[in-house]
């Protein structure tokens, strides 16, 4: 059971890549987002809800056989933020590539309040919940950038 936590605790192990392992996550997370995009949109949120469930779970167990707190090999809260991240993203690889740019800021810099669930909310919760709101801040600034600024200007 120990091997199953771990294999979708670090995104079948990408999370095991020793270096910007949040990074590598985020980015293996393209690959099945691609095959999930095209889901009716009840669909697609009711598997972010699943995977929501899912981590929060495997996240707490992953920190106790790992006995470490929110450890960076623990990657399955980075595919759920760019699952938020990229809902109903603009049918366009330069938006998708956007919004892992954004969500990597978000998920790094940790701006209010995504801060405050990854230091003052533990557990499985804590990890998975500051990725997604990470995520949300990333949903929002694609959709305003892309349909705002990007598909006016350069996209005509």
């Amino acid at each position: 059971m120990n091997q199953l936590i771990m294999a979708l605790a670090t995104g079948l192990y990408v999370g095991k890549i020793g270096w910007a392992p949040g990074t590598w996550g985020s980015l293996a997370a393209l690959l099945p987002w691609l095959l999930i995009k095209d889901l009716p949109l009840s669909t697609y949120l009711m598997v972010l809800c699943v995977l929501f469930v899912v981590g929060f779970f495997v996240c707490g167990s992953a920190e106790k056989i790992l006995d470490r707190p929110d450890a960076g090999c623990i990657v399955i809260d980075e595919v759920l933020g760019m699952f938020i991240t990229l809902t109903l993203a603009p049918p366009h690889p330069g938006a998708w590539l956007l919004g892992f740019a954004l969500f990597r800021i978000f998920d790094i810099f940790k701006p209010f309040p995504v801060c405050w669930f990854d230091q003052k909310i533990h557990g499985g919760i804590g990890i998975m919940m500051d990725d997604v709101v990470a995520g949300l801040y990333a949903l929002l600034c694609l959709q305003l950038l892309w349909w705002g600024l990007i598909n006016p200007i350069f996209l005509r």
